[in-house]
C-alpha cells in the first residue's frame, strides 16, 4: 500500500470508529466484560460452531 491509500483507510477507519471515549461494559453478577470483546468472544463462538457444522468441500475422491 501506498502512503497515501494508508492515510485514506486510516481517517475513513477514524471517522467510523471513535475510540476515545469511555468503554461500556456488561455487568452479570461478578462477571464483567467489555462490549468490544463481547462481541469478539461470539464472533468466534459463531465461528467455531459454523466450522464443526459446515461440511468440508468435496475433491474427487479417486478409488484404491
Amino acid at each position: 500500500m501506498t502512503r497515501v491509500t494508508q492515510a485514506f483507510v486510516a481517517r475513513l477507519a477514524d471517522s467510523v470508529i471513535n475510540l476515545n471515549g469511555p468503554g461500556r461494559y456488561v455487568h452479570w453478577g461478578f462477571i464483567q466484560i467489555s462490549v468490544a470483546n463481547l462481541v469478539v468472544v461470539a464472533l468466534m463462538i459463531v465461528v467455531f460452531v459454523a466450522a464443526i457444522f459446515l461440511p468440508f468441500p468435496e475433491h474427487g475422491r479417486r478409488d484404491r
